[in-house]
């Protein structure tokens, strides 16, 4: 059966965006980007919310254009562009956002994702603060995949925001990677 993985980038003080939004903190190398294309490259669709997808959506189509690009961005370029998307919204136009495989909906449908999970394929790969939020809200969230960046920002977009108290024994490490640049992915199973 499919999982729900939220996948965050973090700094240590456990923002995941600047004040303005701003994420050019990220030590984003050659070695962590090609991991983030091995892990998502198999993923069965990529959940986020509005602001999330257009950021992506105002970059990835057309990133591997350039002929001066990194072969790891362009090779995610593609897997941006082929993945299912669903974006929770409630302003887009889902009439109007159908490109790159992209389906807007309203409201999150417990039912609907566990249906989706009984279906065969990759993982769904949750991001954005607001939509993992609610999903961890909803007991939708079977791993997170936390990468901490070695960076204080001080202030921004916390990446558990809107976490309740929750039980400190709920979940279990599964593995924990350190990257050359210093970078520590934390994989934890809620199940």
């Amino acid at each position: 059966m499919r999982k729900v993985i939220m996948s965050m980038s973090v700094s240590l003080d456990g923002f995941m965006e600047g004040p303005d939004r701003e994420i050019d903190w990220h030590r984003v190398d050659a070695e962590l980007h090609q991991h983030f294309n091995d892990e998502l490259a198999g993923a069965g669709a990529f959940i986020n919310g509005r602001v999330t997808h257009e950021l992506m959506a105002g970059f990835w189509p057309t990133a591997d254009e350039d002929p001066e690009a990194d072969p790891r961005m362009a090779e995610f370029a593609g897997i941006w562009r082929g993945m299912p998307k669903i974006v929770y919204s409630r302003t887009l136009d889902p009439a109007a956002h159908t490109a790159w495989h992209t389906t807007v909906k309203r409201e999150i449908d417990p039912d609907e994702i566990r249906a989706l999970l009984a279906e065969p394929g990759g993982d769904l790969v949750v991001g954005g603060a607001e939509v993992s939020g609610a999903f961890r809200d909803l007991g939708l969230i079977d791993e997170y995949r936390i990468y901490v960046h070695p960076v204080l920002i001080g202030r921004g977009t916390p990446c558990f925001a809107t976490a309740d108290a929750m039980d400190v024994n709920a979940l279990t490490l599964v593995e924990s990677r350190t990257f050359g640049n210093g970078v520590v992915l934390l994989r934890y199973s809620t199940r």
